[in-house]
């Protein structure tokens, strides 16, 4: 293999490069931002390593997190059909969610002009407002299936007793007529 020379340009910035010769290796050390080279990237903010940092031992981002896990979760156990699991996990939600937007952050001042719940956290509030805002939402829509999935229980019970009491599929077919002749009553109706 041929001897490789290196440019003799002083704007080559190569990071892969070896060093000119006479040189000796220096350790790896990041490249400085267009800010003056003062070694902070651009996420930092005061030294530290990026504003929107996880802290599991801070409540309020870890009921923001709880929120939205349990808001997800009972939505989908709302869409497979267990609504008891669904309601349960959406008022844990609800509450997480709730006590995450308005809670005290755990080095609390108690000044009274001081900024309470997630406005505390600065600019670190973006994403577990979000979280908790999620998990709201998710909340109410997994409360919104099992309250549904309930009502319907509810309005058409004599169909659901009539077809858990059937012991022929001839039986079951007969508690079609239960049911009201509208979409609602096409979903639920018995197929042969």
């Amino acid at each position: 293999m041929p001897d490789r020379r290196q440019p003799d340009s002083p704007t080559d910035d190569n990071p892969f490069a070896a060093p000119p010769e006479g040189r000796p290796d220096q350790p790896w050390q990041p490249r400085s931002g267009g800010d003056g080279g003062n070694g902070e990237g651009p996420g930092d903010s005061d030294g530290s390593r990026g504003p929107a940092r996880w802290d599991p031992t801070d409540p309020i981002q870890r009921r923001a997190r709880y929120a939205l896990l349990a808001g997800m979760w009972g939505f989908f156990f709302g869409i497979f059909g267990i609504p008891s699991v669904g309601l349960l996990l959406g008022a844990l939600a609800l509450y997480w969610g709730i006590s995450a937007l308005r809670g005290k952050p755990a080095a609390a001042t108690g000044e009274p002009g001081a900024p309470t719940g997630l406005d505390a956290l600065g600019p670190a509030a973006r994403p577990q407002r979000t979280a908790a805002v999620s998990g709201l939402v998710t909340a109410s829509l997994a409360i919104l299936l099992a309250m549904s999935s309930y009502g319907l229980q509810l309005a058409y019970k004599d169909f659901y007793v009539c077809r858990d009491d059937a012991l022929t599929s001839a039986a079951e077919l007969q508690c079609n007529t239960l049911l009201p002749d509208n979409v609602i009553g096409d979903v639920l109706k018995v197929r042969q």
